[in-house]
């Protein structure tokens, strides 16, 4: 690696990405009569969040209490079912196949 002097160096750069974008809305202003500042997630970014927090519930669920009962998937489960989304013909096709493995 050769250096050549001062002149290769390089100023700070702006933010500025895929996932953080700050913009300031022309009719938006403070008392200042500056722009108010705004931050704008990306669609990306915002699943992100949402696979995250859908990973972290589903760890949750895996957690057994003293008693040994994994309360997170019961609460999951007892929400489902009051919602009426439990129920799927996919589950209901393994159970019946389950049941005739057991009968035999």
């Amino acid at each position: 690696m050769q250096i050549h002097g001062t002149n290769q160096l390089h100023g700070a750069q702006g933010l500025s990405g895929p996932h953080f974008r700050r913009t300031a809305a022309p009719s938006e202003a403070t008392s200042t009569g500056q722009p108010a500042d705004r931050v704008e997630i990306s669609a990306e970014a915002s699943e992100a969040a949402r696979v995250a927090e859908l990973v972290e519930t589903r760890a949750a669920e895996h957690v057994k209490g003293p008693d040994g009962v994994r309360t997170g998937l019961v609460a999951r489960l007892r929400n489902e079912i009051a919602a009426g989304t439990y129920e799927s013909a996919d589950k209901i096709d393994a159970a019946l196949d389950r049941l005739l493995d057991e009968v035999g």
